[in-house]
């Protein structure tokens, strides 16, 4: 989920992604963004990163909502194994590479949906959404591999390990130009 600003408060959902393993499904702020209060009710269990402080209060306040599905947060998870920090730290230190989204996070995605709107800078949105994907994206090889390091001291390890999953085909690309300008213009606000 990206927003329009790093509160609680105050602030609205510009976009949501769900991944189900098979399925990408994305979300946009004045499209179809109410569309995930009847799709994410499909699903039994979800897995976040940092959502049950942040995602999770911040959609049901959003909606009015309960999400009452089984959450596995991999922030606890993954720092129970010893990696903290961030989901892109989480991620560098387990060998995950973001490509061409290298150096791009949550603070950067409300630039781009600012550019989006002021400037309706389209590759903008496809920039925010291949972001916001390639987040939901990797959470399941995050979840695999924190189970895979769980069971390595168990009876289950060499009979249960699950393959690291095959990466889906993001429908939407980064656009270069628009990162590198819009860095530029955050470097005025650092």
């Amino acid at each position: 989920m990206e927003t329009t600003g790093l509160k609680l408060y105050g602030f609205e959902i510009t976009t949501i992604a769900l991944y189900d393993g098979k399925n990408i499904r994305y979300y946009i702020q004045g499209q179809n963004l109410e569309e995930f209060i009847e799709d994410i009710q499909n699903y039994n269990v979800i897995v976040t990163y940092n959502g049950k402080t942040f995602d999770v209060p911040f959609i049901e306040d959003q909606f009015g909502i309960q999400l009452n599905q089984a959450h596995i947060d991999l922030r606890y998870v993954l720092k129970s194994l010893g990696y903290s920090g961030g989901l892109k730290r989480c991620e560098k230190a387990l060998g995950l590479d973001r490509g061409d989204l290298d150096g791009v996070d949550g603070y950067f995605a409300v630039f781009l949906w600012y550019d989006y709107q002021q400037n309706k800078n389209k590759k903008a949105l496809e920039t925010l959404l291949a972001y916001n994907i390639e987040d939901v994206v990797n959470l399941e090889s995050l979840m695999v591999m924190a189970y895979n390091m769980k069971i390595k001291d168990t009876p289950f390890n060499g009979t249960h390990e699950l393959p690291l999953p095959k990466m889906p085909e993001i429908p939407f690309k980064p656009d270069l130009q628009t990162i590198d300008r819009i860095k530029t213009t955050m470097a005025g606000f650092i």
